[in-house]
């Protein structure tokens, strides 16, 4: 997560949550790039503030319906960057003999 943050909060962990369900959904942080991994955090990050106004909306406060849209707007580009279809993540076990070369220390 961030450095210096208590990842305590309702948000840190809304944050973590949507952070953590992009990236299985891209197959996971290790087969994602640096750049990926941070257009990933500013998703989540928007997704949260979205979802903040979206709760305040829902308890009859008022809203500004063009940071809203804004919002809305960002989180679709991101997406789009990102990509929504899910990737599968390679469970295939590897050849024991290959794997064997591979790691054999001597």
């Amino acid at each position: 997560m961030l450095p210096d943050v208590d990842g305590r909060s309702a948000i840190a962990r809304r944050l973590k949550d949507i952070t953590s369900s992009i990236l299985a959904d891209q197959g996971g942080a290790d087969q994602c790039s640096e750049s990926r991994l941070q257009l990933v955090r500013r998703f989540a990050a928007a997704a949260v503030l979205a979802e903040q106004m979206e709760s305040r909306l829902a308890n009859g406060e008022q809203i500004d319906i063009q940071e809203h849209a804004l919002l809305c707007s960002t989180l679709t580009r991101l997406a789009q960057r990102i990509g929504i279809e899910r990737r599968a993540r390679d469970v295939t076990p590897p050849d024991p003999l290959q794997y064997a070369r591979e790691y054999d220390p001597s």
